[in-house]
């Protein structure tokens, strides 16, 4: 085992601990910090100062879910475009052209969902 092998893997415990170590610190900080009365207030689900009116349990329209989605695919399409637009005249070939293919699926399941009414606000 060289000693440059050791030396990292000595490197990553002693980050591991320090950082076990900090988030252990702060959940004993808080647990001493924290307040230990019990009111009435304390047992409601918000304790901004706004008494909660309705039932909790609303439910919601799918058409919510679906433009979540649809923001964390385009999201993630932009997530690896930047980086492979930093780095494009740096590539060969084939990098342009799996691109390509990746952008022309996401085009085509965009299509697909604008197709199929889900983009519609009704």
């Amino acid at each position: 085992m060289p000693a440059e092998y050791a030396f990292n893997w000595a490197a990553v415990g002693i980050a591991a601990i320090f950082g076990f170590g900090g988030v252990a610190s702060f959940f004993v900080i808080s647990w001493i910090l924290a307040p230990r009365r019990a009111t009435s207030l304390t047992g409601i689900a918000y304790e901004c100062g706004i008494l909660p009116t309705g039932e909790g349990n609303t439910r919601y329209n799918v058409r919510y879910y679906l433009f979540a989605l649809f923001f964390l695919i385009f999201a993630v399409e932009t997530v690896f475009l930047f980086p492979w637009a930093f780095v494009f005249l740096d590539l060969p070939a084939a990098a342009f052209y799996s691109m390509v293919i990746f952008l022309v699926v996401l085009f085509f399941g965009l299509v697909y969902a604008w197709r199929k009414g889900v983009l519609s606000w009704r």
